[in-house]
């Protein structure tokens, strides 16, 4: 057995349930902590409004359980994924590094194995194919020597198929249920065993260690709420604190929908309708946990951090009109634009976090520092340079949020054609965010303040600030040692965004 496996935790795991109108008062014990990290959850794909008004997708989902987590912590209505795909965000949580510095810039899939589309005219960079691997060192992995008994459920996606980082037991967690190196499942019926044989699928997406559900009348993501329950159980019996990493494979594709709702969602085009009955399975999921800790009388003791992967998907697989899903946002999942990386963030803290909603501009690489400090535990002095900020102070409520520069980089194309599906660097600052082409080397200028949408680009018309965040954004991207896309003939570098001239 593993040291990893060995290693002893102590303590208990629960979800907070006091909303009081008071400030919280600081809590001197080390809280359990479950992260509830949705796939590909849209940040209008929850009932709770997190823009300016409630929207008609928010009307059209039923999320209570989020709502209910909400009014007990701090909804954060300006949070973001470190990236637009699914693993660079999730290496990111659990190395607290950008996909820059990583290198782990796109999804994985099977080792040594490219899997961006081909773009006109660029190539990708030699990017971290395989993931993330055990020599790197993981947040479950520094919660385990703190003595955090640390679980996974459901999606993991952290290292390629093939290679020793699919395990996530081979990254810190003690526990892994279902998790591998493919990100997403052959199907979400246990009826199908979770897997896409009947339609003759690649193998490769089957879900693994699910054998217990098969031939049954169960969705994939009830089986793995049942079975994050058991664990959370098995751990309060044993008297052991833990992390609970919960990663539904809901909302990803194959939109399936589970009959169970299908019948609140009538009226709706029927694709959409499977995919509302996706999200209502993922909120019942993240119910059961909820509902499970405060029945064993522990839910005043623990972190709870509700969250997504990317923006919500919205270039194929959905019904109605493409590009539209994430509205007022534009775009979504693999974009540049704010659909492609603007995600629900909810963390309730009992005793800590005061019930309410921030405008804080925060970023999923942020959760590796964060939830280190909430465990008590002292930031990693191994040399490794991490990107994240530690967000205590604000939960606390000790300090306001800071101005900073959020930066994404992704040299790589999704490979379904949308606005602004194409290899990119971005930085927000402030209200303004810069985007940069790397095809055609080109900027775009957006006041997300006035223009959430990303309807007017201002580039043209104020090139002193263009200048301005492209210097900003050069020196991030040299920060962090980012590989810019090639270009596909000469096989050199696309120029770093403050060397190019602008206006042309």
């Amino acid at each position: 057995m593993s040291p990893r496996r060995l290693r002893l935790a102590a303590g208990l795991l629960a979800l907070a349930a006091c909303a009081c109108a008071t400030a919280p008062q600081s809590s001197s014990r080390t809280p359990n902590i479950v992260l509830f990290l949705v796939d590909d959850l849209g940040w209008q794909d929850i009932s709770l409004p997190l823009g300016p008004e409630r929207t008609a997708q928010n009307a059209r989902f039923r999320t209570p359980n989020v709502e209910r987590l909400a009014r007990e912590g701090l909804a954060f209505t300006q949070a973001y994924s470190a990236a637009p795909v699914c693993t660079p965000t999730r290496a990111a949580i659990l190395s607290g590094q950008t996909p820059a510095r990583s290198r782990i810039t796109y999804w994985t899939l099977r080792k040594d194995s490219d899997t961006s589309a081909p773009f006109l005219g660029l190539l990708p960079p030699q990017w971290n194919m395989n993931g993330l691997q055990p020599e790197d060192t993981t947040l479950p992995e520094l919660l385990a020597q703190g003595g955090y008994h640390t679980i996974h459920v459901g999606k993991a996606h952290f290292g390629a198929v093939g290679t020793a980082g699919s395990d996530p037991c081979a990254l810190g967690f003690d526990v892994n249920v279902a998790g591998h190196g493919a990100g997403a499942p052959g199907s979400f019926l246990g009826t199908e065993n979770f897997s896409g044989a009947a339609r003759k699928g690649d193998p490769v997406w089957d879900v693994p260690g699910m054998e217990r559900w098969h031939g049954k009348d169960i969705y994939l993501d009830e089986a793995l709420a049942i079975e994050a329950v058991e664990h959370v159980g098995r751990a309060l019996d044993a008297g052991e604190r833990f992390f609970l990493n919960f990663a539904p494979y809901s909302v990803h594709t194959p939109i399936q929908a589970n009959a169970r709702y299908v019948e609140h969602y009538a009226g709706l085009d029927p694709r959409e309708a499977a995919y509302a009955t996706m999200v209502e399975t993922m909120d019942a999921a993240l119910g059961a946990v909820l509902d499970e800790l405060e029945r064993r009388g522990v839910a005043d003791e623990t972190l709870v951090i509700f969250t997504s992967d990317n923006g919500g998907l919205s270039a194929h697989a959905r019904g109605g009109t493409p590009h539209t899903h994430n509205a007022p946002l534009r775009s979504g999942k693999g974009s540049a634009y704010e659909g492609g990386t603007r995600v629900p963030l909810v963390i309730r803290w009992p005793g800590v976090v005061r019930p309410g909603a921030s405008d804080a501009q925060v970023i999923s690489t942020d959760l590796f520092p964060t939830l280190l400090s909430a465990a008590g535990l002292a930031q990693p002095s191994d040399g490794v340079v991490r990107d994240g900020i530690d967000l205590t102070p604000l939960l606390r409520g000790e300090a306001s949020a800071s101005q900073r520069a959020l930066v994404w980089h992704q040299p790589h194309y999704w490979g379904t054609p949308g606005p602004g599906i194409w290899p990119y660097s971005a930085v927000r600052l402030g209200d303004w965010k810069l985007i940069y082409r790397h095809a055609d080397r080109g900027f775009e200028l957006y006041d997300l303040a006035h223009d959430l949408g990303e309807e007017h680009d201002l580039a043209a018309s104020d090139p002193e600030r263009v200048r301005q965040l492209a210097s900003v954004l050069g020196s991030e991207l040299r920060r962090t040692r980012a590989q810019m896309s090639l270009g596909a003939a000469s096989g050199l570098r696309v120029p770093w965004p403050d060397d190019v001239a602008w206006p042309r």
